[in-house]
């Protein structure tokens, strides 16, 4: 694999999953004995990530503290967002500071991702360096989601990502290539990634890459509560 950066997104907080995150970040709920977030730290490493850095906010020091205590072979760095949350294009853009120009991967860390996730992080990374996009996002058929509520996000027009039927067939599954280059022009300040992506797709430089694994993702509390009945 020729990408060794990743930012995992942690500043959130995680409302729909109160009473649970009112006194923890979402991202060290646990699932079968181990937090989501260390669950994707784990993962990233398994694929090579070497250089993760993880963006705070909401009771960030619970995350600071353990990252302190945990042992991971990859290198970690905390850029907490102090005043005010940057939302998911914000944060990234911010946290990408440390990447200079190099692409990176971006992570949502209430995906439960595993080791069969492995070649769909090889093969988003082929089709990033083989065609000339800017943005790769791995998305899966809603019909494979867990919580059967989630609505679709995209469509595909021969593997292109676009918005223009209603009914949208392929939910983002948390996981994202970006080249640096999608942020030109732009501050950091709080503003969504759905302002890239919408770009990128008029563009006709964003692709999508199918994950045929079942999505199993920390949607709600009615969820979390569910995902901790369930065998995986």
């Amino acid at each position: 694999m020729q990408i060794k950066k990743a930012i995992i997104l942690s500043a959130g907080y995680g409302k729909r999953l109160n009473p649970m995150t009112l006194y923890q970040p979402k991202s060290l709920l646990k699932i079968n004995k181990k937090t989501l977030l260390e669950n994707t730290i784990h993962i990233l490493e398994k694929f090579g990530i070497e250089e993760i850095v993880i963006n705070t906010h909401y009771l960030s020091d619970q995350i600071n503290t353990f990252i302190d205590n945990k042992k991971f072979s990859s290198k970690i760095f905390l850029i907490e967002e102090h005043e005010k949350i940057l939302d998911t294009g914000g944060g990234v853009l911010n946290a990408a500071k440390k990447f200079n120009n190099d692409p990176f991967f971006v992570f949502n860390p209430d995906t439960i991702w595993s080791l069969s996730y492995l070649d769909d992080f090889k093969a988003m990374e082929e089709q990033y360096f083989n065609n000339d996009y800017k943005g790769v996002l791995l998305v899966v058929d809603k019909t494979k989601s867990f919580d059967t509520t989630m609505k679709g996000d995209f469509n595909l027009k021969e593997n292109i990502i676009d918005r223009d039927i209603n009914e949208k067939k392929y939910i983002y599954t948390g996981s994202q290539i970006l080249s640096s280059s999608v942020f030109s022009n732009k501050k950091i300040e709080p503003f969504s990634m759905n302002l890239i992506w919408d770009l990128l797709i008029k563009n006709k430089k964003l692709l999508g890459v199918k994950s045929k694994q079942e999505f199993l993702h920390v949607t709600n509390l009615e969820i979390y509560n569910q995902l901790l009945e369930k065998r995986f």
